[in-house]
């Protein structure tokens, strides 16, 4: 992780010259005063260091997560105020122009190639290289999921190498088992040189036992990480607050204020609309190509059902000939979708322009006419049918807190790839961890899980 720390530094240094030079020559041209010129040179490593104090170049943000992003943003607004009580505090006069062109440049510059280095880390980890060491701390079932949510997910850097149980307990996954005592802990992080103790929710390693345990990692330049068993609650609910001497993790409830609420409908319904403009000749091709092509109406209509159980009307471009419906059940059979869901990877009721439209998920575009109507969102959960509504266990329902939407969470990890439970578990991380910065990442995805067609039948 070095070589990657050396080349965000280095990719900061080179994002911070080319925004200052910009600046200097939009600004003044080829006539910069000397006083600019130091400032210039200057800039470059207040950056970095600003980076630096924003946990920027720290190994645990490295490829896992949005932190190392919002650690350049903050890095911008933090160095904006500095220059801004600085030029004050000196009573100098320092351009606004060359500021507001400087720093924003920088710090877009820096976003852009801390993501293509993001990503050639990510192809090296699926590769299974840059991984950290993991030994995975726990019983049976906690471990298990532990270990099981870890190696999921190789972008974010673990690798696990043994799990510790308590002895007595059935190794199940055939990796070395330990008493939860420190010193067979960290006889078994010595034995597997690991970079890493993850402990999963445990009632016998907690208080005084952790707190020795992670003495004894810090001595050894080892990693701990404490699973708190809330696996779908993500960070921003999470916080760690002292109470009577205690520090007590406190989950925040889901944004429930009407003003967040408010902001997202009229957003929805704005980007809909601005979208239908743009994309009106798309929409006349299509319908002219559906229409033409094979027998039956350009649209196909379906009743679905929306936030707190209200049923709509979708609206989707037709991909299958007319009979498609009556023709399902001797297809039934031969399902590649999951228990709830029936999908079949070459299904005969597709037309050829069907197929185009689904891989790319053409067909969905006029739901947008739904996002207007207020019966839909730009991202949510996906639209479920009635029969499907009625099908589904108590915790399921939780789903229909918020609007469907026309992409989600699990249009950009896998769509018809995945398994029902894996569906529902996205549609509740969803609705458990809402935000407008989270909707504007799931449609920054989307545009790249459209675009491979993975998934789509």
């Amino acid at each position: 992780m070095a070589v990657y720390r050396w080349a965000a530094i280095g990719g900061d240094l080179l994002a911070a010259v080319v925004g200052v030079s910009v600046a200097l020559l939009t600004r003044f041209g080829y006539q910069v005063g000397a006083g600019y010129l130091i400032f210039g040179c200057l800039l470059p490593i207040a950056w970095v260091a600003s980076v630096a104090l924003a946990r920027g170049y720290e190994t645990r943000s490295f490829g896992a997560g949005a932190e190392e992003f919002r650690s350049i943003l903050r890095s911008g607004v933090a160095l904006t105020a500095l220059v801004a009580i600085a030029s004050y505090a000196t009573k100098s006069e320092i351009a606004r122009g060359f500021v507001v062109l400087a720093i924003p440049v920088t710090v877009l510059l820096a976003l852009l190639l801390r993501y293509f280095l993001r990503r050639d880390l990510s192809r090296h980890r699926y590769r299974g290289r840059c991984m950290r060491r993991v030994l995975v701390v726990g019983r049976n079932g906690e471990a298990a999921t532990l270990r099981e949510r870890l190696e999921k997910r190789p972008a974010d850097g673990f690798r696990v190498v043994a799990v510790c149980r308590p002895r007595g307990e059935t190794r199940g996954i055939g990796l070395p088992g330990d008493l939860l005592d420190e010193a067979d802990i960290m006889a078994a992080v010595n034995r597997h040189s690991a970079d890493v103790v993850a402990v999963a929710s445990d009632p016998e390693l907690t208080g005084q036992s952790l707190r020795r345990l992670s003495w004894a990692l810090e001595q050894c330049g080892v990693e701990l990480i404490v699973s708190p068993g809330i696996i779908e609650v993500a960070g921003p609910r999470i916080s760690v607050r002292p109470v009577a001497g205690l520090s007590l993790l406190h989950l925040e409830r889901p944004s429930a204020s009407a003003g967040p609420h408010l902001l997202k409908n009229v957003f929805d319904r704005v980007v809909a609309l601005v979208l239908l403009l743009l994309a009106a000749p798309l929409l006349i091709g299509i319908g002219l190509a559906v229409g033409l092509t094979s027998r039956g109406p350009v649209l196909f209509t379906q009743r679905r059902v929306g936030r707190g159980n209200t049923a709509f009307t979708m609206l989707k471009f037709r991909t299958m000939c007319v009979d498609a419906e009556a023709r399902l059940a001797e297809l039934s059979g031969h399902s590649d979708g999951n228990a709830v869901l029936f999908k079949l990877r070459a299904d005969p009721r597709v037309t050829k322009v069907g197929g185009f439209l689904r891989r790319y998920s053409l067909d969905e575009l006029p739901q947008l006419i739904n996002v207007l109507r207020g019966e839909m969102s730009l991202v949510g959960p996906r639209p479920p049918l009635e029969s499907e509504v009625e099908r589904y266990a108590a915790d399921d329902t939780r789903r229909m807190l918020v609007k469907p939407g026309l992409t989600g969470l699990w249009q950009v990890s896998g769509r018809s790839d995945l398994s029902w439970d894996e569906s529902v578990l996205l549609d509740l991380r969803y609705v458990d961890n809402w935000s407008m910065t989270l909707d504007l990442l799931i449609l920054w995805k989307t545009a790249r899980a459209v675009l491979k067609g993975s998934g789509a039948y």
